[in-house]
């Protein structure tokens, strides 16, 4: 949610911000400042005439213990009181209209944020694979531990059935992950992944990406799509004290998305599917470290790629493809040899105060309270890594020569050729 402070006293650079994502958004500002207005008025009114009422009904009092006639005197409180009453009613519709004005705009974008309409790219890292032989795909690589025909029959189409190594395989990648997490201070959390409607809203993918959630109507519930919707919640309504920050969260869940409008698309094993596990980094923080806690984010991301040995790049997204939340968001691209071109692997993002406007956490400072800052970041999204995994080490055998770090937690150090 938009800081209406920030509006009011801003709209020209809030318009301008804005109209960096797209310019139809400048137009809402105006209508936003009405609404606002309309609200402060009455309020202000109301909180005139209370004022007032206080000081009748004090009128009244005296007169009655002096033995006056205080008919007129009543008269005139009823009036008032059926006024108080009747601008209490605009004040609460105009606030109503302000926040449902409110609750579609998305975040402010960061200054440095890529302009669009293309991504910018930051930086490459490591060597792509020169490989002397046709690349095959994660499926040919995998064989029977991918099984998605019988997956198909189970729950449709783009699920999936893990078996053997590669189910060792993710649970040494996950524990790795958590244990590396740890010791830059992510607390493990393994949340809900069924959440209640506010959850959503909160973290700005309500309304925006509906079209995406698995919604349980008879149980008022939804399927999270990331744990960053359950972690973020870990706080609601909380007020935090500034000793307390930062906080910073690393959740393990199943993932769920419809993935509609992405018929045709990626259709083919384990990258583009409706379920699959994450680990994501969540974190709270003061607004002036916020900046500092991206990088660190995305340092560590990169500091997982370059221990998996797995060639990247990172890119800075463009502000058009911003999601509501976020301000600025960097992802990171691994290489895949069977398509012969980088693909989204991880993403961080900083929402400022965004989310925490929402789902009012504050943070206290001696006298005051103000909006924390939130940001997230993929730690590893498990399929995606899979498969970035099976393909970068690849032999022209059809074996494959995995991340020795993985073999103290299970992992196999080679997966044999499919049969």
């Amino acid at each position: 949610m938009l800081d209406i402070k920030r509006i009011r006293e801003q709209p020209d650079a809030v318009k301008a911000a804005l109209s960096r994502r797209d310019p139809a958004l400048a137009g809402a500002i105006d209508a936003i400042l009405e609404r606002d207005r309309q609200w402060r008025a009455a309020t202000s009114q109301a909180e005139e005439l209370r004022a007032a009422q206080k000081a009748r009904s004090e009128e009244i009092a005296r007169a009655k213990r002096a033995g006056e006639d205080a008919t007129a005197a009543l008269a005139d409180m009823k009036e008032l009181s059926a006024r108080v009453k009747e601008l209490g009613e605009q004040a609460r519709v105009a606030q109503e209209e302000l926040q449902q004005a409110l609750a579609p705009l998305p975040n402010l974008p960061d200054p440095s944020a890529a302009p669009g309409p293309e991504d910018e790219m930051v930086r490459e890292v490591g060597e792509i694979p020169q490989l002397a032989f046709k690349a095959r795909d994660h499926l040919e690589l995998a064989g029977a531990a991918i099984d998605m025909d019988r997956a198909a029959k189970l729950s449709g189409a783009r699920f999936a059935y893990l078996k053997g190594d590669l189910v060792m395989l993710e649970l040494a990648l996950v524990r790795w992950v958590l244990e590396k997490l740890r010791g830059h201070g992510f607390e493990p959390v393994i949340p809900p992944v069924l959440v209640r409607e506010r959850a959503l809203f909160g973290t700005g993918f309500l309304p925006d990406t509906e079209q995406q959630i698995y919604h349980l109507p008879e149980d008022e519930l939804y399927l999270v799509g990331t744990s960053e919707v359950a972690l973020a919640s870990l706080h609601d309504e909380e007020i935090l004290q500034a000793e307390q920050l930062p906080l910073r969260y690393a959740g393990l869940s199943p993932c769920f998305r419809r993935e509609a409008g992405a018929a045709g698309k990626d259709t083919r094993g384990i990258f583009r599917v409706h379920q699959f596990d994450k680990v994501e980094m969540f974190s709270f923080v003061s607004p002036q470290e916020s900046g500092a806690e991206h990088e660190l984010i995305l340092g560590i991301e990169e500091e997982i790629l370059g221990e998996l040995g797995l060639p990247y790049r990172v890119v800075n997204i463009a502000v058009n493809d911003l999601g509501n939340s976020a301000a600025k968001k960097y992802d990171c691209e691994v290489w895949l040899p069977s398509q012969e071109r980088y693909r989204e692997l991880t993403s961080c993002s900083t929402t400022t105060d965004y989310q925490a406007r929402r789902l009012n956490i504050r943070v206290r400072r001696e006298k005051h309270t103000e909006a924390l800052h939130t940001l997230n970041g993929t730690a590893v999204a498990v399929g995606r890594t899979l498969i970035a995994l099976l393909e970068n080490g690849q032999r022209e055998d059809g074996s494959v020569a995995l991340p020795e770090c993985l073999g103290a937690y299970g992992a196999p150090t080679v997966l044999p050729g499919a049969s």
